[in-house]
């Protein structure tokens, strides 16, 4: 079991059952908007602008205390639920607004960094390198085995049923928060953010 919690310590779980995961850095101008709308950017992201993700099934994830700290944001009407602790700002992971796509990109931040490896491997993709920040690019890798797992999360989780025990979601199928849509202009400024 892996150890979450946010960095005031009020939300606190773990990952159990690890299973099928994966672990990467993406460099996408979404989940730096992210970390810009948190006020979190120099916390969450590398010198390049890249956010560190672990993407687990999410019935795998369990919270004992601060579930009511919970909260949501949607980067535009269509957008990942991206998920945080509003009791100090610290990004927990992002999800799909459908609980049947059942996994979460957990973020790095609510994680334990000095268990990452052991509990996680040390293999980290490398993804949408195209907009990281400055020059030179990293290079991008491993999304050949990226996309295998994540369909393999996806499936196992539709064909089972174990998508419905997502701490994320209610019974019916609905977040367990309403999340805050962003306007279009809010969006443009936090990622015109460096």
């Amino acid at each position: 079991m892996h150890p979450i919690q946010c960095q005031c310590g009020a939300v606190r779980g773990q990952v159990d059952s690890i299973g099928i995961y994966n672990r990467l850095i993406c460099y996408c101008p979404d989940c730096r908007a992210f970390a810009h709308f948190l006020g979190k950017a120099p916390f969450v992201l590398d010198n390049q602008g890249g956010t560190e993700i672990v993407q687990v099934a999410q019935q795998h994830l369990r919270f004992c205390q601060g579930e009511e700290f919970l909260a949501a944001v949607r980067l535009s009407e269509a957008g990942m639920l991206r998920w945080y602790a509003a009791c100090c700002a610290t990004p927990i992971g992002n999800t799909m607004a459908n609980r049947k796509t059942s996994f979460i990109g957990l973020i790095h931040t609510c994680l334990d960094r000095q268990k990452m490896d052991k509990d996680f491997g040390a293999n980290i993709a490398v993804l949408n390198t195209e907009t990281a920040l400055g020059q030179p690019k990293p290079k991008q890798r491993g999304l050949f085995g990226i996309i295998v797992r994540f369909i393999w999360i996806v499936a196992a989780n539709r064909i089972s049923g174990r998508y419905k025990k997502s701490p994320l979601f209610n019974s019916s199928g609905v977040p367990r928060v309403i999340p805050k849509i962003l306007e279009p202009d809010e969006l443009e400024r936090l990622k015109s953010a460096v």
